[in-house]
């Protein structure tokens, strides 16, 4: 069983925007905990996932993958965050930084719940019945990848921030100064398939994880989500 192009956009679309969107509010409310309501104060502490669509990351990026690989990703605006306003800035910003990457791993977590819920009321010949099992493992494998993804110790991914909170302020202010080629070290490390080589194990290892969780056979998640590739 393989999906249409259409039909791949509609099981994506939803677990995408509530991926990247609520990603982002998370850093929000995390931020607005510890002192800093700049966010707040533009409304992006909001589930509203129009409040943080980025054009580009959140809608042309997916759906260019879409058809491109059969795969979703994307992102959304990043949140501002002004850490003058933090009560412990370099320990709160690890707070901060770490509170999107904890969002998609619950989030994968309420699909596979979801999933589970599905399982017992799926009819093989239902469209519906199959898009409501295709939609919660399109939102385990997005958030998963997310939050895996985010937790790598590069600038400016969260891991980054992370990995500057824990290191020595001296060693920090050095180590910020990759942000700038982040971007490069991440699209180099993709085109040389070093990228997936670092990831996989650990996104592999959650999604059975989940999988399992899900009431599903290992083997039976990874077939429907090859369908929807």
């Amino acid at each position: 069983m393989d999906a249409t192009t259409i039909q791949k956009i509609a099981v994506w679309i939803l677990p995408v925007l509530l991926a990247v969107s609520l990603h982002e509010a998370a850093h929000a409310w995390m931020a607005n905990k510890k002192g800093d309501s700049t966010a707040k104060s533009l409304g992006r502490l909001t589930f509203n996932p129009f409040k943080h669509i980025d054009p580009i990351g959140t809608i042309v990026v997916p759906a260019v993958m879409i058809f491109a690989t059969g795969f979703a990703f994307g992102w959304a605006k990043p949140v501002p965050i002004d850490v003058r306003n933090l009560h412990n800035p370099k320990k709160d910003m690890m707070w901060v930084a770490l509170a999107g990457p904890m969002s998609n791993f619950i989030m994968a977590f309420l699909w596979a719940v979801f999933l589970n819920l599905s399982v017992f009321f799926i009819d093989s010949r239902s469209t519906i019945s199959l898009f409501f099992l295709l939609m919660p493992i399109a939102g385990i494998t997005i958030n998963v990848i997310l939050g895996v993804l985010n937790l790598l110790p590069i600038p400016p991914l969260d891991g980054g921030r992370i990995m500057a909170g824990l290191l020595p302020t001296s060693l920090a202010v050095k180590y910020n100064k990759i942000e700038p080629y982040g971007f490069f070290i991440i699209i180099a490390l993709m085109l040389t398939g070093l990228l997936s080589t670092i990831i996989f194990p650990a996104i592999s290892f959650i999604l059975m994880t989940l999988a399992t969780i899900s009431g599903l056979d290992v083997s039976v998640f990874y077939s429907l989500l090859s369908a929807i590739q």
